[in-house]
């Protein structure tokens, strides 16, 4: 698989960044040796770019063991969760994520997303801290605003930014993608597949299981559910015409855009993952993009999760 350089400084990444929140348990429970077995996948197929979360339930786990003996050929990021920014969370939850992933080294330490509890001049501070006592490599954010994310640059280099951002979810196309490209931020996209809306195996009226965390999102209820998967289905027939599918079409899309530097996409088997890295070699032409757009008809998808 190809490599691009994140940002303007900084290592070069996968193309493809695999996405281990789906492995942890977020879309429903995942046996250990099945999100072992996706790991040691996406390693295979030169998909060593890592990404989880402090706050991805037993994800930081799985990954662990899945690279146990084969550190030195990940490129590993996590995050600190939860809206707790202390340096006294931050101290635990680092110290957490090195023993659970086992290693003595986070190559990208990301703030997973910002606190209204705490500045971010400390939460720099702190990070900083972390990165010149050796434990991280890189800094990076997820989920911010080109402001929050200007603020934490007075205090230290950001590498790397992860919005949501996918065919349906275009909000920061005017200012978060555009604001990265001029400052030499790598932008990971998270949720290229809109949770599985660009994958196409859902139909409307379908029921999540408890444990999957897309029982709780807008649009896959309702009229919201059958617009977007009215939207997807054709944007597969397209992809199809083309010999590939909706999964490749969602990710080679977002790889078009010049502020990206890894698509993060996640998976829960080793097959998933074998389809999804068929993207990393799939080159949309102007032309594509252009055809694509009239396909879509404007659409755009309301992000809205009930917390209920």
């Amino acid at each position: 698989m190809n490599r691009r350089q994140l940002g303007n400084n900084g290592p070069l990444v996968s193309t493809i960044a695999f996405g281990a929140w789906p492995i942890g348990g977020g879309l429903g429970t995942v046996p250990e040796t099945e999100g072992i077995a996706a790991v040691e996948a996406a390693l295979e197929v030169g998909m060593t770019f890592i990404d989880t979360a402090e706050g991805y339930q037993t994800s930081e786990s799985v990954v662990g063991k899945a690279i146990r003996g084969r550190r030195d050929e990940v490129f590993l990021a996590t995050k600190l969760s939860g809206d707790d920014h202390s340096a006294e969370h931050m101290a635990s939850a680092i110290e957490n994520s090195l023993r659970t992933l086992g290693t003595d080294y986070i190559d990208l330490y990301q703030i997973h997303s910002p606190s209204n509890h705490w500045p971010v001049a400390e939460t720099m501070e702190n990070m900083v801290g972390l990165r010149d006592a050796g434990k991280v490599r890189y800094l990076g954010v997820s989920n911010f605003s080109p402001e929050q994310t200007q603020e934490a640059m007075q205090y230290g280099t950001i590498h790397s930014s992860q919005p949501r951002y996918n065919l349906m979810w275009r909000d920061l196309e005017d200012d978060v993608l555009p604001f990265c490209l001029e400052n030499g931020i790598g932008v990971i996209p998270h949720s290229v597949l809109s949770k599985g809306v660009l994958a196409g195996k859902h139909k409307p009226g379908h029921q999540f299981a408890h444990d999957d965390e897309r029982r709780l999102f807008s649009f896959f209820k309702g009229d919201d559910f059958e617009q977007t998967y009215s939207v997807a289905m054709r944007l597969d027939s397209w992809a199809r015409d083309n010999g590939r599918d909706i999964v490749q079409l969602a990710v080679a899309w977002v790889l078009a855009n010049p502020a990206v530097s890894s698509a993060l996409v996640g998976a829960k088997s080793p097959e998933q993952v074998y389809h999804n890295a068929r993207a990393a070699d799939w080159t949309l032409t102007p032309s594509d993009l252009q055809e694509i757009e009239e396909l879509m008809g404007g659409y755009r998808m309301t992000w809205i999760k009930d917390e209920s």
